[in-house]
């Protein structure tokens, strides 16, 4: 699926299921709850924590949290994240082209 057609689709989702966007601080609130779900899962999985009785292993749908709250705030905000992160990658390329590879601490 392309970004575009994402984009997209969680907008449909929206205004058929969710009759409006929560506004852009109730979302902003949300992705960082998820974001904190996400990084539990992770602390679990690759870090020293164990999970907890009835906790899962569900990094694919944390992610996707993530990634649904944020395309929702790129809908909502007007931001083709298509064109955001091809102006991105240009970005880190022209700052960090020779960075990573001269930096001995990840060699």
């Amino acid at each position: 699926m392309e970004i575009k057609e994402l984009q997209e689709k969680v907008d449909h989702w929206i205004q058929t299921y969710g009759v409006r966007y929560f506004n852009e601080l109730t979302n902003m609130a949300i992705l960082t709850e998820e974001v904190g779900e996400l990084a539990r899962v992770i602390a679990r999985k690759y870090g020293e924590q164990s999970f907890k009785a009835g906790e899962k292993d569900n990094l694919a749908d944390e992610m996707a949290d993530v990634l649904w709250v944020l395309v929702c705030l790129a809908n909502q905000t007007g931001v083709d994240l298509t064109l955001a992160i091809e102006n991105n990658i240009e970005k880190k390329t022209a700052r960090d082209s020779k960075r990573h590879k001269n930096n001995l601490k990840i060699q």
